[in-house]
């Protein structure tokens, strides 16, 4: 089985949570959903960042920094799904299936 990179990772998170969300006509949501689909968006776009500068840190400390800040950020996107899907939009079995994959990648930032 090939060896899939942390970023390879993160995007397919951003992936998954994106084709969930295009299902919706955002400008169509009430304003809290709405405000639910924005935020997600913005926190996976934090989460790659950080991913992708943990992958190219020329440090050990920096890639500790950038590990602890992935970290805290991926907490973030699984709270967010939790809150989007008790206003259906999510599923209970994308919240399981998204938080495994969330959690998979918390566990692979060393």
């Amino acid at each position: 089985m090939a060896h899939t990179s942390l970023l390879d990772e993160a995007k397919g998170l951003a992936g998954q949570i994106g084709t969930i969300l295009s299902a919706f006509d955002i400008t169509e949501l009430p304003q809290r959903e709405r405000d639910l689909a924005v935020q997600l968006k913005h926190q996976l776009i934090d989460v790659r960042l950080d991913v992708q500068a943990y992958e190219y840190a020329q440090t050990r400390a920096e890639q500790l920094a950038a590990a602890r800040e992935a970290k805290e950020h991926l907490q973030v996107v699984q709270e967010t799904i939790v809150a989007a899907s008790q206003h259906n939009l999510f599923g209970a079995v994308d919240v399981a299936q998204l938080s495994a994959v969330t959690e998979h990648i918390i566990s692979r930032l060393e």
